[in-house]
This record gives C-alpha cells, sequence and structure tokens, in this order.
C-alpha cells in the first residue's frame, strides 16, 4: 500500500485550533501565507505583524516571530523593524478596518516610501471583531450593524478601492487582488502570495495583495452563500488581478 503523503499542514503554520468563525477564509488566507514562506525558505527568518481586528491572534497560528501593533500601524511597525533588520523577510497582516481606515496613512505613505515589505490585506466588507459595523469596504446598500438600511453612498461615499489607490503612486510595487472563495481562486491566489514575498526575498519593492475574504457570521448568511456573494456583488466591484508589477514594467 502507498503511504506517500501527498498532503499536509505547513511547517510554518502551527497546529493550534483557530478561533475565526465557521465559514471564515481567514484560515485559507493563513494556510497560503504559510505555504509561500515555506517553498521559498524564508520561514527561519521572517516576522510577521498582527493588527487589531479578527487576525489579532494571528501569532498564534504561525511558526515564524510575531509582533503586535496597534490598530493601524502595522505597516509603522513593519516599517521600523525592516529598516532595522534589513535581512529579514517583514510582513503584516490587515483587515480592511485596521488598514482601510485608521490606518489609511499608514499603508499610504509606507507604500509612497517604497518600504520592502508584503502586506496581506484581508477585505470581507465589513468590520468582523467589533461587531459587524460599516468599514471603508462595506458594499452600496450593505446592511450592518451601523448602516441597518444598507450603505447609502450619498452620505458614507463608496467603498474604497485599496489595490487601485496604491497602484497609482509612482514608487515601484507589486500590487494586486485575489480571492479565495473558490479552489481555483485559492490556486491563482497562492501564486500571487508566494510572487510577493518573492519580490521581497530579491529585496525589490513593496508588496500588497488585498484578498477578498467571507464573513458568514456578520453578513448573517451561509458560509455557502457567503462564496457565492463574494463572486456576485463583491467581485465586479473588486476586480481581480495585478494592478502594479514592477516585472512587467521592466519589460
Amino acid at each position: 500500500m502507498d503511504t506517500t503523503t501527498i498532503f499536509s499542514r505547513p511547517t510554518a503554520m502551527s497546529d493550534n485550533i483557530t478561533h475565526y468563525c465557521p465559514g471564515c477564509t481567514h484560515g485559507v488566507i493563513h494556510r497560503l501565507v504559510a505555504e509561500s514562506l515555506d517553498e521559498l525558505g524564508i520561514r527561519d527568518r521572517t516576522v510577521g505583524v498582527a493588527p487589531v481586528g479578527c487576525s489579532v491572534l494571528a501569532y498564534n497560528y504561525f511558526n515564524c516571530d510575531f509582533m503586535e501593533a496597534a490598530h493601524g500601524r502595522a505597516p509603522a511597525l513593519a516599517t521600523g523593524f525592516k529598516r532595522t533588520r534589513p535581512d529579514m523577510i517583514v510582513f503584516t497582516y490587515q483587515g480592511d478596518g485596521d488598514l482601510a481606515s485608521i490606518g489609511m496613512g499608514e499603508i499610504v505613505h509606507a507604500a509612497n516610501r517604497g518600504e520592502k515589505f508584503t502586506t496581506i490585506f484581508v477585505n470581507n466588507a465589513i468590520y468582523g471583531m467589533t461587531g459587524g459595523q460599516m468599514a471603508p469596504t462595506t458594499m452600496p446598500q450593505q446592511r450592518t450593524t451601523t448602516s441597518p438600511a444598507g450603505r447609502d453612498v450619498n452620505l458614507a461615499g463608496h467603498p474604497i478601492r485599496m489595490a487601485e489607490l496604491l497602484s497609482t503612486l509612482k514608487t515601484p510595487s507589486f500590487i494586486a487582488r485575489v480571492a479565495v472563495h473558490t479552489p481555483m481562486h485559492i490556486v491563482n491566489a497562492k501564486k500571487i502570495i508566494k510572487k510577493a514575498f518573492r519580490l521581497q526575498k530579491e529585496n525589490r519593492c513593496f508588496t500588497m495583495i488585498e484578498v477578498l475574504s467571507t464573513c458568514p457570521t456578520n453578513w448573517g448568511i451561509s458560509p455557502a452563500d457567503s462564496t457565492d456573494w463574494v463572486a456576485s456583488d463583491m467581485e465586479p466591484y473588486y476586480p481581480l488581478g495585478i494592478y502594479k508589477d514592477p516585472e512587467a514594467e521592466e519589460v
């Protein structure tokens, strides 16, 4: 009998049980990051920065060093550490409230300065940990605890497209948006996330990967319906793809 192992837990991922809600895709994204660290051989010199939000306890789920940042300040903490230890691989793991609201200034200026760390930006269109409030990424007419009648763009403005926003900066960077709601999208997301870490390993540029993710609990729908909603409502407004690529610009 063939007992060859073809699928196992990445070395960069701990065996702790996560605290995430059923149907949440944070765990999928964690695995893609962990696989990338292992395959690039950089786990032993990687430091992650955990945010305030659903992934505040991310340090429990990776087998690499971690730091905890104040709300929205992960890019500032990553900047300081990376400049002090440029030989290390540094990544921030942030949600839409942490990055696109209180941390908007931090991420824009870090990208504009060309800080050579990687940001994994999880966009689930809502504040998760704090009770399902409207986020900068909440969809038009989407109901949340602070927009029970749906997001009114005339009052709250339109959802912010972070990948497009950062890609307008002149500073070289690698900016992409992926999703993890189907196996096909997960496979593609892995390739893009791994490339982001490879570019950092090569000391090339700032890299940010936006990941469309689910939040069944705060969306008030089932996990299955959540994956459908990503495809039907989020993808048309947040198109997937590579928005800026230093390698493409060199051709």
